[in-house]
């Protein structure tokens, strides 16, 4: 009995290379971002996909946007398809794990409150030791790092907090400090309890944050809801907006001085643990040795 492969014997990609094209967009949405994942031209994933659609006879994508989205075949397809590519990555990714250390490709992630002058001084002095190695970054919130590991898109990525299911280093701890506009009537002092803050209103991250939720927390434990006005992502901004005394804030360190807004200690041990999450799939030596660079290396995290 013929398989489906034997009907097209005059097929100028492998059955690999397919499929893997196929489960890169069906996670990522979208065709450049899985050539960049695959690190092939976008014009070879697309001729992948369309080589897989007329092997299938069907269409597997339609345009969303500037995206795809999975039709109804191509949901079914990649239901039962996807598992069996990702052991097929790890598969080969075991025979390659004494390959030379000083190639290949390691996809990392950060999160948007780890500064990113100490993320710039670790890659550095790794790159100077390896200059061959190419290292893909993300940089994203910590639940949108702990999808693209499980699901394959990155290979490590440093998390605050880290998650319970994936493997973790912890590499230490991110103080979390008090943020108070030049001439505040707190900026002055050498700590301040948490339970002092009630009267005053916060700029913050968005409820699905970490640093939302330690807030919310925190607050909550000295008896009072926080008011928050206002509600943004980016860190910087939120400094920003602090030092236009639109509120206050608590957030880690930043890398550099603003001249308009203070940094307050707060009483009690107040920081968060920071770790270095791995994917679940078999790690390239290249990999390998990034994890033990950024394991050992003394990367200041508050």
């Amino acid at each position: 009995m013929k398989s489906w492969l034997d009907y097209h014997p005059f097929m100028d990609e492998s059955v690999v290379h397919l499929l893997s094209a196929f489960d890169a967009v069906a996670t990522t949405g979208h065709v450049t971002r899985a050539s960049e994942m695959l690190d092939v031209p976008q014009s070879s994933v697309s001729r992948r996909l369309k080589a897989l659609e007329r092997i299938l006879g069907v269409d597997l994508f339609h345009p969303v946007g500037r995206g795809v989205a999975l039709t109804t075949s191509g949901r079914e397809f990649h239901s039962r398809t996807h598992d069996a590519v990702r052991a097929l990555e790890d598969a080969a990714a075991a025979v390659r794990s004494d390959a030379d250390p000083d190639g290949g490709l390691v996809r990392f992630g950060f999160p948007l409150t780890l500064g990113s002058l100490a993320i710039s001084k670790l890659l550095a002095d790794f790159h100077s030791a390896a200059p061959r190695v190419r290292v893909h970054l993300v940089q994203a919130h910590g639940e949108a790092l702990g999808d693209m590991l499980r699901d394959g898109r990155l290979d490590l990525a440093v998390m605050i907090p880290p998650p319970d299911d994936l493997d973790t280093t912890i590499l230490g701890s991110q103080r979390i400090l008090l943020h108070v506009p030049t001439g505040h009537r707190l900026a002055g002092r050498d700590e301040v309890d948490v339970a002092e803050l009630s009267e005053f209103s916060f700029v913050a991250s968005p409820k699905s944050f970490n640093l939302r939720s330690i807030l919310d927390d925190w607050c909550s434990d000295a008896g009072f809801v926080p008011r928050v006005p206002f509600e943004i992502n980016e860190i910087d901004t939120i400094r920003a907006l602090v030092g236009s005394g639109l509120g206050i804030a608590l957030l880690p360190a930043g890398d550099s001085a603003n001249g308009s807004v203070v940094a307050v200690p707060l009483s009690g041990h107040r920081a968060r643990n920071v770790g270095l999450a791995s994917g679940r799939y078999r790690a390239t030596a290249a990999v390998a040795r990034f994890r033990k660079h950024v394991v050992n290396y003394p990367m200041r995290l508050d």
